[in-house]
């Protein structure tokens, strides 16, 4: 596998991705790049790929790469299964994400964390490390002591699933971290309270690949870029000031784009 531009976290060139199942082509031809240390949001109409893509770049079997490349951290991995790429450093935020019944909340995340430290050549993490790890993501999104104790997601209101993924990602700090819409379905405070976990892991090494449809979580991220996603591939990209656009004109003209 050749490497990728040092200076990029991910870079995407002319990513086509199909459904397994049908063949039906949803990525025609995306390509995007985010620097270390960058947010990037995806913004688009519904049923423009935005998903697909979080999907795609996880490794999900549903969808196939029929063409183009995919370079996360120097490296292609295309054709890696989604475990080598989580052991990589690359993290998913579900758009709904499932619950485990008997898997407890705080094991699961203990097992991803050993695994990615074993990755690294790194002796699993000690009981001491892992509470100042748990405790300090805790006290960041305001969460009561019940998620220790949870299984995963078990009976997680949508907002509570939400909330835990974002535990998650401030637990392990990934390289790149792809939150497919963590804003829906949460009020302005629970917002606010995830905003703050997102900017927490903002770092030189830490990229951010933030999927959503609203403005509003936006302004208290504020990325260092935005692009608009339609027909499987990026229509038009810019700073900030762009949600603030699609806020006001909405997504009429994209089917001249």
């Amino acid at each position: 596998m050749s490497a990728q531009n040092s200076g990029a976290m991910l870079k995407i060139d002319d990513l086509h991705a199909t459904l397994v199942s049908d063949g039906t082509e949803i990525l025609k031809g995306l390509s995007l790049e985010i620097g270390r240390g960058e947010v990037h949001a995806i913004m688009g109409p519904n049923g423009s790929g935005k998903s697909t893509l979080s999907k795609v770049l996880a490794g999900h079997p549903a969808y196939a790469v029929s063409g183009g490349t995919i370079g996360f951290d120097g490296r292609r991995i295309e054709e890696l299964g989604p475990t080598e790429r989580a052991r990589a450093g690359l993290f998913l935020s579900f758009q709904d994400p499932i619950e485990v019944p008997g898997l407890g909340n705080l094991d699961f995340l203990r097992l991803a964390l050993d695994s990615r430290r074993e990755a690294e050549g790194r002796s699993p993490v000690s009981d001491a490390e892992f509470a100042e790890l748990v405790d300090g993501a805790m006290s960041l999104l305001k969460m009561d002591d019940r998620y220790r104790t949870r299984d995963l997601n078990s009976g997680f209101s949508g907002g509570e699933k939400k909330r835990n993924e974002i535990f998650q990602m401030a637990v392990l700090k990934p390289k790149l971290a792809i939150l497919d819409e963590p804003d829906s379905g949460l009020d302005i405070d629970a917002l606010r309270v995830v905003a703050e976990g997102i900017n927490s892991v903002r770092s030189p090494e830490r990229s951010i690949l933030l999927i959503t449809h609203y403005q509003r979580l936006l302004s208290e991220v504020k990325p260092d870029a935005i692009h608009v996603l339609a027909h499987g591939r990026i229509v038009k990209s810019g700073g900030p000031e762009l949600a603030l656009e699609l806020e006001r004109s909405g997504y009429d003209w994209i089917e001249g784009a």
